[in-house]
């Protein structure tokens, strides 16, 4: 059952938006800040600073945020704001533009009678102030919000039960002859008369042999096939009612207007340069105060390197070594960037896709070169890998892309599984599956050459960055033979005899490699984005025919007569429990 609102204006030109019922907000960022960087991105770029403040600070004051202005909204480690005003914030982002039309699905779910209250009390003061339409659906309001609305559209299984004045949904009751107890919620009552979701339950227990015990509750719920009944007379009466004839006039008028027409408020009036540097410093701000999207990240690979460079101290050049070293750039090729899996940024319609990608990763870049540079510089000198600058520089690139490489990996798969826990099982799976065929637990040359040698392992990017690993550290170097007295090893020789690594391109080429593999993911990544939002409108239209499909099999949506049965008249009414006289008989 769906009761819906509408706290109205009538405006002759119209643009649309929309309050989703899940507050998708930035834990990390204030109210205040919030608000002005939606700003920036949603309203026309030619702006002054001091007009964008002004309006900043008047859809504060418009939605009553004063008080938490420079709050932060809060997250699983930091203490934010209230539930209320969470979801006064979500719709204060949504009017910064001043939509004519404002739609919100179910604005008060998961808040108390007090919250709901002065959300709704927001909404109605946006609604008058700013000459707006606000169209809600809302459950089970209280006494005190119902009278806040203006007009009431009652559904039940898809079918039209009462639309008009709120005021008169009781009126309208009454004269069917289920009025609302003096004492009673009209939208309780109104719901109690219309939802026939417990039919069965209702009928089992009239029936079963508990029937004696659970009379009570019988006499205090509709039974099954008296709401059913009810209801379809309650559509049967409004078809043919005057409010019914009253909508179907107003909506003759309204098509008759000229020229009215209604755009969606999607996309972005700023400039491309304005979305790039504001998206960049939001989620720099937001990845420098969240502990847990790099810091904690920082700390356990600053951790496990540490852990590294003790087990591998001071490795050496003697005959054991050369399988000590590719041990160590293996696990640290391999099994280091398996922790590289980043948090995503929520994507909307405010701004571009590719805008995106590019603000993600250039804000996460600094933090990536710090993890990288602190791991490898850590590692390279206590290990005592091949010495000189341009040797440890290189061990950072390649650690720095090999961490990238994953986070663009993770993205892509983001894009493709539906939620969290998904992507990190198909995201392991996926790296263990690289890690196999990287070149460390077997081989390149001897990996079956279907399939695994072609095209896996030159599409892998950890195939790569291992490879560039092993000619950084162990070309130049000499390693003692398994016997004493025998000529030394070059590097060239056991990387080419024991860890199968060709020479034929430099060390360089395997870095410009991954790169190129990072590329690919991005681009694969804007493409998925791409066609997510090209396929979205289908894919809602088959959804919502799946779901009339299913809704068609209730019995609550079953065409029922407009009369009730006597045969199934319930011996008590819908406001027996509360002493009065029923009126249903």
């Amino acid at each position: 059952m769906e009761i819906a609102f509408t706290i109205h204006s009538i405006m002759r030109e119209l643009n649309e938006a929309y309050v989703t019922q899940e507050d998708i907000l930035l834990g990390t960022l204030t109210v205040k800040e919030t608000i002005t960087y939606s700003a920036k991105l949603r309203l026309p770029g030619d702006l002054t600073k001091s007009q964008l403040n002004d309006i900043v600070e008047g859809t504060i004051i418009e939605m009553g945020l004063q008080d938490c202005t420079d709050k932060l909204i809060g997250n699983w480690h930091l203490r934010g704001i209230s539930g209320g005003e969470k979801k006064r914030l979500s719709i204060a982002l949504e009017i910064l533009t001043k939509p004519t039309l404002l739609f919100l699905d179910e604005p008060t779910s998961g808040l108390d009678s007090a919250s709901a209250f002065f959300v709704v009390q927001a909404l109605r003061s946006v609604a008058r102030d700013g000459r707006r339409t606000v169209v809600s659906s809302i459950h089970q309001p209280s006494s005190e919000v119902f009278a806040l609305f203006d007009d009431l559209f009652l559904l039940s299984g898809g079918e039209t039960v009462f639309f008009g004045e709120a005021k008169l949904a009781i009126e309208f009751f009454s004269d069917a002859g289920i009025p609302c107890p003096s004492r009673r919620n009209p939208s309780d009552h109104f719901l109690r008369c219309i939802n026939s979701d417990f039919d069965r339950i209702n009928a089992t227990l009239q029936g079963s042999q508990r029937q004696l015990d659970t009379k009570g509750i019988c006499d205090t719920i509709l039974s099954c096939s008296t709401t059913a009944h009810i209801k379809g007379m309650l559509v049967h009466k409004f078809k043919s009612s005057k409010y019914a004839a009253a909508a179907r006039t107003s909506i003759k008028e309204i098509s008759t207007i000229k020229g009215l027409m209604v755009e969606r408020m999607g996309g972005s009036k700023a400039s491309w340069w304005k979305q790039l540097t504001t998206l960049t410093t939001r989620s720099f701000i937001n990845m420098c105060r969240d502990v847990g999207y790099y810091w904690l990240r920082i700390g356990v690979y600053i951790a496990v390197s540490i852990c590294v460079g003790t087990v591998f101290y001071d490795i050496g050049t003697n005959y054991h070594a050369m399988l000590a070293r590719g041990a160590c750039g293996g696990f640290i090729s391999g099994f280091m960037i398996f922790m590289s899996i980043g948090g995503f940024p929520s994507l909307n319609g405010h701004y571009g896709v590719g805008v995106f990608i590019l603000s993600n990763f250039i804000s996460s870049l600094p933090f990536l070169a710090f993890m990288s540079f602190s791991t490898a510089l850590i590692t390279y000198n206590m290990v005592k890998f091949h010495s000189g600058f341009i040797h440890q520089l290189y061990a950072c690139l390649d650690l720095l892309l090999s961490i990238a490489a994953v986070e663009s990996c993770m993205m892509v798969i983001a894009a493709v599984v539906p939620n969290f826990m998904m992507g990190i099982i198909i995201g392991a799976g996926f790296i263990g599956v690289m890690m196999m065929t990287a070149g460390f637990f077997r081989l390149l040359p001897e990996l079956p050459k279907v399939f695994w040698r072609y095209p896996v392992s030159y599409i892998n990017y950890m195939s790569w960055a291992l490879q560039g690993a092993y000619k950084n550290d162990m070309i130049g170097l000499e390693f003692d033979s398994e016997y004493e007295g025998e000529p030394k090893l070059p590097g060239e020789f056991i990387l080419t005899t024991v860890l199968g690594i060709s020479l034929d391109h430099s060390k360089w080429w395997d870095l410009a490699a991954v790169a190129a593999i990072i590329i690919s993911y991005r681009l694969l990544f804007f493409v998925i984005l791409k066609l997510k939002e090209q396929a979205k409108p289908v894919v809602r239209e088959i959804y919502t025919r799946r779901t009339l499909h299913h809704l068609k099999k209730r019995p609550s949506f079953r065409k029922t007569s407009p009369f009730p049965s006597k045969r199934h008249q319930p011996a008590h009414s819908l406001s027996s429990q509360e002493g009065l006289n029923s009126p249903l008989h």
